[in-house]
């Protein structure tokens, strides 16, 4: 991996040049000396001489839990941030809120996976200024490649909270000394941690596109923390310096207190309410044994592991126990914890908009429910979901209140969640029973069998089991599965034109002056720049235009250029390239001018975008979000998330809402905002269409309704949208609903369309307009009592006929054509020198036999004519009807009079 060898470049330059790299003077100042792990080869610093360094690896295990250093045992999971907060704030740091789980402000990543996060790529860079300078964040992150660490290491999670301190400062201005003693002070001076209990190891981190040497903060093999010096962007091939020096401390908070408390397990100090609630229920005690492991625990990261089994081997040998009983009691255990653990990412995911699918972040939501669903089946526990992540909210309120307003969403998800894995398992069992009858199943015929069978290797083991067979399944597996799933789902776009455009300046926009909106006119003067040909086309470059390019989900804008014209507009890397019939002299000044007509229709279609979103919303949840957008100058559609296909009740309610919305009347506002300042203004909701490049976002506010950034054109009030009418609702793909709809003058088109179908269908079935549904309605009920007729007709044909042979001429309350043809079959099969005319409303047919010599051509034709149609057929067989079925009658009344000349 390229990132790994330039942390191995930036190693080398460090281990050689500490002074430069670290804050080594500091160090000395607190009485450390630097020192080489006899183990690992590692430097580190520590107080007092070592012949290896603290990693759990090289010193074999923890040696704090029942065994906390300092005198700060009381200290919780809550009363830890609210310490780090009051010791950094008086140190002139800021306290920030937290930003969400989803990352998407990011081009690059799902989840929000370290503090850092929050502020790549934009505020490191320097194009956009940090919300505060320097501060503090209690940041939650989302870690997936954990998850089969969950309960057996004791102390990873799926996810947890970072506390960040960051600094974003010019090279004179960083204060590298500062942020390592500010930082390292709340240690010794604050908790009162013994310096001797502290080591300092040197390191290097990379991620999100940048890099930097880092000092890791150990104590007693457990690592508290990690102080990043970020000086680094990874291009392509290579590294580059930032133009300002960023600090990026990232430190697990909950470690702190499960050093200082000596706990067990992290688990018991992050979630202290849930873990006394899990084995109250289940009635799982710890054992001796398992409480031997913990110590030991640290080293079974299933990352680093080469061999699994052994690493089992080692431990319990260590602890004088069975490998197996050791194995089975830190299982059951560690599956314990783990529905603790997940169900608090679940909440925290879901409460900022995430929902398990069988797509991108959220295949990690549905691996980890039906994780706990198998734990709790495999175990046969009374276990609640719904109760725990409702105890882990009231813990976190101090910290997190956001986590208490979603409990009722998050009780509809996981309700649908379980049944549709329940259904998923019914649907498996023929797959399920094949897999466990193989000899072996490789780990990638079991990652395959969960990704597309959604076959959880709990049970597969638990089915194996019942027939006497073992299935091993890899200790890595969930990692495998999260590594599949990690990349983020990257939108739909249209191919970019494939044309150097580096000679051009970046074209200066006027489509988005008010004065183009529904206002003024739809014309502008401009320079030719040039003329580029791309596969075939000529494309004409402006120093300005008002012609909208395709982006965000809106076609383009269509019109002339000095009355060329305009069928397709571009943009590519700031330029403009507007596609049209001819050339036009470079330097030459021209005239443009919009189709306004079909600029209107698209300004309206998007803006209906934003209230349907916003409609959708407040009819579904909080958790909807736009996951994707098209707007046509006819209709338009929006992509949702939501679990499952609205109901039609609901799909009514967003569109009355919608409508509600536009007859307020609601002001539209369209503002340029500096991208912190819309953050703080409006939150991440702005990040509806996904990440938007460069410092500063075009807000489009409905206030109180909906808010995004965005670059279409928007009407100015919500009025000009005239109305709304959802046309169709489908299913896109898992956890995505796809909404299709028409506004304003295509609406009204629509409506009227309708309309003149209506008047059809009146005239069609003889009825006014105002009572066709009634007449429909009746006659549905006629059809049916038809149907049945014909149904008994049948049974007597098959019986051998319904009147008498003698009657060739026959009228027929309730038959249809099949029917009519079954009796003719049948009658002529029986009689070949015969002929017989069947007659009912709006059909006709006639047939003769071979030896029949009547002609019945012209009794059919005449037929058919009085009930408005026509017939047609051979000399044997001829068919015939007509709309005008209230003249059925008279037509066989005239063919009885035909046939008896």
């Amino acid at each position: 991996m390229q990132i790994e060898e330039f942390k191995k470049q930036i190693k080398k330059k460090a281990s050689k040049n500490p002074e430069k790299h670290y804050p080594t003077e500091t160090l000395k100042e607190k009485g450390y000396r630097r020192q080489r792990c006899e183990k690992c080869g590692e430097y580190f610093w520590a107080v007092k001489e070592r012949e290896t360094c603290d990693e759990p690896e090289c010193t074999e295990g923890y040696s704090f839990i029942n065994n906390p250093p300092g005198n700060q045992k009381d200290i919780d999971y809550i009363k830890a941030w609210k310490s780090f907060e009051k010791h950094m704030e008086k140190r002139g740091y800021t306290s920030i809120k937290r930003y969400p789980v989803i990352a998407r402000w990011k081009e690059d990543s799902y989840w929000t996976n370290a503090s850092i996060y929050d502020f790549q790529p934009h505020v490191v860079t320097g194009e956009v200024e940090p919300p505060a300078n320097p501060l503090i964040v209690p940041q939650m992150c989302m870690r997936f490649n954990d998850t089969d660490n969950v309960g057996i290491t004791g102390r990873h999670n799926t996810s947890f909270v970072m506390t960040g301190q960051h600094a974003f400062k010019k090279p004179d201005e960083f204060d590298q000394k500062k942020y390592f003693k500010d930082y390292f002070t709340w240690f010794t001076n604050t908790l009162k941690i013994p310096k001797k209990e502290l080591t300092i190891h040197e390191d290097q981190w990379g991620g999100g596109g940048n890099l930097g040497v880092s000092l890791e903060i150990f104590s007693r093999s457990l690592e508290l923390g990690n102080q990043v010096y970020m000086n680094y962007k990874i291009k392509e091939d290579s590294y580059e310096p930032l133009d300002i020096q960023v600090l990026d401390m990232g430190m697990g908070h909950a470690r702190v207190p499960w050093l200082l408390t000596g706990k067990h397990t992290i688990y018991q100090v992050e979630f202290p309410t849930v873990c006394e609630h899990l084995f109250k229920k289940t009635g799982i005690k710890e054992t001796q044994k398992y409480r031997e492991f913990l110590s030991y625990s640290g080293t079974m990261d299933m990352e680093e592991v080469q061999n699994v089994e052994k690493k089992w081997e080692e431990i319990a040998e260590k602890i004088n126990t069975d490998k197996e009983e050791l194995k089975k009691q830190v299982t059951q255990i560690s599956n314990l914890y783990s529905i603790g653990d997940h169900l608090r990412t679940l909440l925290f995911a879901i409460t900022d908009g995430a929902l398990p699918s069988n797509t991108s972040g959220g295949y990690d939501l549905r691996t980890l429910y039906r994780r706990i669903h198998d734990y709790k089946d495999k175990h046969g526990w009374d276990i609640d979901f719904m109760k725990i992540a409702e105890k882990h909210a009231e813990y976190l309120e101090p910290m997190f209140p956001e986590t208490q307003q979603h409990l009722e969403e998050l009780n509809e998800i996981l309700n649908h969640e379980e049944k549709k894995y329940k259904k998923t398992l019914k649907e498996a069992k023929k797959y399920i029973e094949k897999a466990v009858e193989k000899e072996d199943l490789t780990p990638e015929e079991i990652v395959d069998l969960y990704d597309t069978k959604g076959i959880s290797p709990e049970t597969l083991k638990q089915e194996a089991k019942k027939r006497g067979k073992k299935i091993e399944i890899p200790s890595d597996l969930y990692a495998r599965i999260a590594e599949k799933h990690s990349e983020k789902e990257q939108k739909e776009q249209k191919p970019r034109l494939k044309v150097d455009t580096s000679n051009y300046p970046n074209t200066e926009t006027l489509y988005h002056e008010e004065n183009l909106e529904f206002k003024g006119t739809f014309k502008f003067k401009a320079k030719v720049l040039g003329n580029e040909k791309i596969n075939g086309s000529n494309y004409i470059i402006l120093d300005r235009t008002a012609f909208y390019p395709e982006s965000g989900g809106q076609e383009p804008d269509h019109g002339k250029i000095n009355g060329l014209e305009v069928d397709d507009v571009q943009k590519k890397e700031g330029v403009i390239l507007h596609k049209t019939s001819g050339e036009i002299e470079k330097g030459k000044k021209v005239k443009g001018k919009i189709d306004k007509k079909r600029r209107e229709d698209l300004t309206k279609h998007h803006t209906a975008t934003h209230i349907i979103n916003g409609a959708a919303r407040k009819t579904l949840g909080e958790h909807v979000w736009q996951a994707g957008a098209k707007k046509y100058k006819d209709r338009a559609r929006i992509d949702i998330t939501h679990y499952e296909i609205p109901s039609e009740e609901q799909i009514k309610e967003i569109e009355k809402k919608a409508n509600r919305a536009i007859e307020k009347e609601i002001k539209i506002e369209k503002k340029i905002m500096n991208k912190r300042e819309a953050e703080e203004k409006h939150g991440f909701r702005i990040y509806q269409g996904g990440y938007v490049p460069g410092n500063k976002v075009r807000i489009v506010n409905i206030k109180d309704w909906d808010v995004e950034a965005c670059g279409g054109t928007h009407c100015n009030n919500t009025s000009q949208v005239g109305a709304i009418k959802i046309t169709n609702v489908s299913k896109k793909q898992d956890g995505v609903i796809r909404m299709e709809y028409k506004a304003g003058e295509k609406l009204r088109q629509l409506l009227e369309e309708k309309e003149q179908k209506l008047d059809e269908i009146a005239e069609a079935v003889q009825s006014d307009q105002n009572k066709v549904v009634e007449k429909v309605k009746k006659m549905k009920k006629e059809w049916k009592q038809r149907e049945k007729k014909i149904q008994e007709l049948r049974k007597k044909i098959a019986q051998g006929g319904t009147q008498k042979k003698s009657e060739r001429i026959r009228y027929m309350e309730d038959a249809d054509m099949k029917l009519l043809q079954e009796i003719a079959d049948k009658e002529i099969k029986q009689n070949p020198d015969k002929y017989i005319i069947l007659v009912t409303k709006g059909k006709i047919l006639g047939k003769k036999g071979e030896k029949c010599k009547t002609n019945i051509k012209k009794a059919v034709e005449k037929g058919s004519k009085i009930m408005g149609g026509s017939a047609g057929g051979s000399d044997t067989e001829i068919k015939g009807g007509g709309p005008k079925i209230h003249k059925a009658k008279e037509a066989y009344e005239e063919i009885k009079k035909i046939m008896e000349e």
